[in-house]
């Protein structure tokens, strides 16, 4: 019974391996009918996939433009740098970034001179570099529930949160350098470059990377650039700055850029100048395109030739910005050493110099006296952005005011006698004694009575001499009116120059009489020094007010120094007064007079000065509370002008704040500073013109010699 059991396990068995030979059989079947299928009816789709060529295009950035003075003498330049930059190709991964990342480290460092790390980077950094790492681990620290109720952006932040300081706390110095490498690795986009590093590359560096670039996929060794100043920070603060391909371009006009054909890290200009003319500066990138096969470039070709910015040819004189900018310095360095206790607020002194005729600035200059460093900074820019309170040079525009409204007359004369309206204190002059003043003399000793009553009348107060003690009949709308003649020379409205947000000072919201009498002397409203100015300009310039303006003529770049004109800038009047041109020439005399007559508040400077020059000092009394929060006494010095009187060539405005009461007397920084940047300008002029005749002359000599030879 036993042996028929075993004889029947035994016929089983053979039976049960036929089964397992035919499923083998079945499936062997399948596979071989896919293959026939895949190579017979797809296979030359297959192939034309294999053999495919993808072709992508890349834009390289170029140099900025160059920046020149108004005689082409370079002020901004490109300095070559060497640079080594990433371009990853399409599909690349986080793992793939890390591969490159850990071999780049071994022939470039990321740190500067002093062993410092170039960049920063941040514990979520470190911890994207933990999770490469360990990535199974990190995934585990999340539950199958937990992450069935999250998207995929929601579980890499929970697995994030998870990994503890002390994991990522004890990086050893080489794995930090290759966390610094892949954090600028990740910033790339598909096929644009983007700067790993281009600060301190040094010459060893750049030829390891370039040796081993087949070794490290989207690498190279390439040139980069930076700004270059060859006058040092000479107007460097006004021309602005760039951004660094960290950051590339602005965030907060990402959309802007990006429909321009901006790349995410392109620099573009930050501010200045450089953003000011972005458009022109930025050039055109070239372009090449890659042709990838099985995942490998296999040919590369230039479609579009790269071309750097248009260079700009600027209006400032930079021999002539440089005087100035030291003028500034000395005269604020000397009133704060005299009078250290009464000139402690003190600490800016701010310039500008223009044509009256076309708007070129010649030069435009600010100085910051930094007390506790003991040195200056250059500031030009708050020429533009700071407004003050003028004092007197604003007279002028308050008698031609006067004039138009009909409230004077050429020749209206006043009695300069203090005025008191109701319970206020009361107003009067600089000093006593004026006497009966017309329109002419009010000018040269700058009376503020006179300008007080051009004001009233403006009001609709007529009663001279105003009865003091009573109370001021006053429409508001004279502030409108006032205000509205004031801006047709410049003052309270923008100048239009061509500079980024420009300020346009501050109008005061108290609308009463003996405000109207303030604002009438310039001690009410504030305005920008180059608002200043443009408004003597209008009168130098027979009541046209022209744009002022910094850039002069667009050059086509070029290699080999200045290129071809591609475009000139032309003067561009804004308006002309609403006025008769004999008052505005009424004014013109006014201002002669200042400078040039005995009496004039400015005649002891410029007295003597054959270049014929015009102009009006201004003294305007400015309180403010320091940090301590006591109230503190101080007054704003200015002085406008310009020369020759009766042909204008440049113009000026000075602006010095703050300056202590009572030292001003003694050393009127104001008056100085104005009468040593004509000098300088004219001087410059001077020199100029013998040089031209010095050359003219040699040109001359040879010429006869040539002649003698033949």
């Amino acid at each position: 019974m036993v042996e028929k059991k075993k004889k029947k396990k035994k016929a089983q068995l053979p039976f049960r391996l036929n089964i397992l030979f035919f499923i083998v059989f079945l499936m062997f079947s399948v596979l071989i009918v896919q293959l026939g299928v895949v190579q017979i009816l797809n296979g030359e789709d297959f192939q034309k996939e294999i053999d495919r060529t993808i072709k992508d295009t890349t834009k390289i950035p170029v140099p900025r433009g160059k920046m020149y003075d108004r005689n082409y003498n370079v002020i901004v330049d490109n300095a070559p740098l060497y640079a080594i930059t990433y371009t990853p190709p399409k599909g690349v991964q986080a793992k793939d970034r890390l591969d490159v990342a850990v071999k780049l480290s071994e022939f470039i460092s990321m740190k500067d001179e002093d062993g410092e790390f170039i960049n920063r980077i941040t514990d979520r950094d470190k911890k994207d570099y933990w999770y490469l790492l360990n990535e199974e681990e990190a995934k585990s620290r999340i539950t199958v529930e937990e992450a069935a109720e999250m998207d995929s952006g929601e579980e890499y932040s929970t697995i994030m949160s998870r990994i503890t300081d002390e994991e990522i706390s004890n990086f050893t110095e080489e794995e930090l350098e290759v966390i610094h490498i892949k954090k600028e690795l990740d910033k790339a986009f598909s096929l644009t470059p983007q700067i790993v590093k281009n600060v301190n590359v040094t010459p060893e560096e750049y030829a390891k990377v370039a040796e081993h670039l087949d070794e490290l996929p989207g690498i190279n060794a390439t040139t980069d650039w930076d700004r270059d100043f060859p006058y040092g920070d000479t107007l460097q603060n006004l021309i602005g700055k760039i951004t660094d391909q960290s950051e590339g371009i602005l965030a907060d006009n990402e959309d802007y850029y990006l429909t321009r054909g901006y790349s995410r890290n392109d620099r573009v200009g930050r501010s200045g100048l450089e953003l000011q003319y972005e458009e022109l500066l930025r050039g055109r990138k070239e372009q090449i395109q890659y042709t990838t096969k099985k995942g490998k470039v296999i040919d590369s070709e230039t479609v579009v030739e790269g071309k750097s910015g248009k260079d700009l040819v600027l209006t400032v004189d930079m021999e002539l910005q440089k005087q100035v900018d030291e003028i500034l310095r000395e005269e604020l360095k000397t009133a704060i050493e005299k009078h250290p206790q009464g000139n402690r607020y003190m600490d800016d002194a701010l310039a500008v110099m223009m044509n009256p005729k076309t708007g070129e600035i010649l030069a435009i200059s600010g100085q910051r006296y930094d007390r506790k460093e003991n040195d200056f900074k250059n500031v030009s820019f708050r020429t533009i952005y700071d407004a003050h309170q003028p004092g007197s040079v604003v007279k002028g525009a308050t008698i031609l005011a006067g004039y138009e409204s009909g409230v004077i007359k050429p020749g209206s004369s006043f009695r300069d006698s203090p005025i008191r309206i109701g319970g206020d204190e009361p107003k009067g002059s600089w000093t006593t004694g004026l006497g009966v003043l017309n329109d002419y003399g009010a000018l040269r000793r700058s009376s503020n009575v006179y300008m007080f009553y051009v004001a009233l009348k403006m009001g609709g107060e007529n009663r001279y001499p105003f009865p003091n003690g009573e109370t001021a009949r006053f429409n508001p709308d004279a502030f409108r009116e006032m205000r509205n003649y004031f801006a047709q020379l410049g003052l309270g409205v923008k100048t239009g120059i061509d500079y980024p947000n420009e300020a346009t000072g501050v109008k005061g919201t108290l609308l009463k009489a003996g405000l109207l009498m303030d604002y009438a002397i310039g001690q009410y409203d504030t305005f920008t020094t180059l608002q200043l100015a443009q408004y003597v300009s209008t009168i130098a310039n027979d009541g046209y007010r022209v744009r002022p303006r910094l850039l002069k003529e667009v050059r086509e770049p070029d290699s080999t120094g200045l290129g071809s004109i591609y475009q000139s800038v032309n003067a561009e009047s804004l308006n002309r007064v609403d006025m008769d041109q004999s008052l505005v020439e009424r004014v013109q005399e006014g201002f002669r007079q200042v400078f040039q007559t005995q009496g004039g508040t400015a005649y002891s400077y410029f007295k003597d000065k054959e270049y014929n020059p015009a102009g009006k000092t201004g003294t305007a009394e400015y309180e403010f509370t320091d940090e301590d929060g006591n109230m503190v006494y101080t007054l704003n010095l200015t002085l406008v002008g310009y020369a020759p009187f009766d042909d204008p060539e440049v113009a000026f405005a000075v602006v010095v704040p703050k300056t202590g009461r009572g030292v001003s007397q003694q050393h009127p920084i104001n008056n100085v500073i104005g009468t040593r940047i004509l000098d300088a300008y004219f001087e410059l002029k001077e020199q100029r013109a013998g040089n031209n005749q010095d050359d003219e002359t040699e040109e001359t000599d040879e010429e006869s010699d040539q002649n003698n030879d033949e």
